[in-house]
């Protein structure tokens, strides 16, 4: 039998803790001394300790923490909740840091307002391109609703390209427009270069289109997807100062994409017309 003080060390927590465990129900000690109170557990004990500071620590109420012990939830079901609770943290991480990213690169726009240069737009005539694109619909425009749709259609496309024999023959174009039903919705298509025959590609679907030559202004990001507001709010300064307008989403021209996102090359490519 171990004093409260020792199995609190074994068990890694505080003394003050195992008595709030004891209070609520969730571990009793094995015996309590009626002369003076003082509280002894056995080793064994430290199996409940352990499941019940693991589902504190990924985010369980003691409440629920005590209707799973109190279920005598076995050893492999346990483990099968620990890793759902875990994979739902770390999609909840991941979101985070993507907001993270996300407030990171306004805060760049807003450090830059009055000093981004716009000599790094470019005003040129773009070629017609053929390309073989997935296409999937975003809730709206911002990165959080993009990436999530973008990335998976780029994960399909390069695999079904190879099955069905057709090998890019230029960069990646992701390109968007306003989705049919209105609301905000965006309709994302990720393609890339091509010279297959135009059409639906077998029963892949993935499509080959000529999208047509357009003028566009353009300039170059360097670095993440995830920090390209700065950019994209210089192209929108050139497009203004040039005595342009928009006409339309930006192309975004995958010139390099290496592991490292850091070294990501892209261009973006907006189609304008004249004031």
């Amino acid at each position: 039998m171990f004093t409260i003080g020792d199995f609190a060390r074994y068990g890694r927590v505080s003394a003050r803790m195992l008595r709030h465990y004891d209070a609520v129900g969730l571990l009793h000690p094995d015996r309590t001394d009626p002369a003076t109170g003082y509280r002894y557990y056995g080793a064994a004990q430290l199996a409940r300790l352990n499941r019940i500071i693991a589902l504190k620590d990924l985010g369980f109420t003691l409440q629920q923490v005590r209707a799973v012990l109190d279920e005598e939830v076995g050893p492999e079901e346990l483990r099968g909740m620990l890793r759902l609770r875990r994979a739902e943290l770390e999609a909840a991480m991941a979101a985070a840091a993507a907001r993270l990213a996300q407030v990171e690169a306004r805060l760049r726009s807003i450090e830059s307002e009055g000093h981004m240069s716009v000599e790094d737009v470019v005003i040129k005539n773009v070629p017609a391109v053929r390309v073989a694109e997935l296409t999937g619909v975003a809730g709206s425009y911002e990165p959080e609703d993009i990436t999530p749709v973008i990335r998976p259609l780029y994960e399909r496309l390069f695999p079904l390209l190879g099955e069905a024999g057709v090998a890019p023959t230029g960069p990646g174009i992701a390109r968007y427009e306003d989705a049919p039903e209105g609301g905000g919705a965006i309709v994302v298509h990720a393609g890339v270069t091509v010279s297959a025959p135009v059409g639906p590609l077998g029963d892949t679907g993935v499509t080959v289109v000529e999208l047509p030559p357009f003028e566009a202004a353009t300039i170059v990001h360097r670095g993440p997807m995830a920090g390209i507001l700065p950019t994209a709010q210089t192209l929108a300064r050139g497009i203004e100062s040039g005595g342009y307008r928009s006409t339309g989403y930006a192309r975004e021209i995958n010139l390099e994409c290496p592991a490292d996102e850091d070294k990501w090359v892209t261009e973006l490519q907006e189609p304008v017309a004249r004031s």
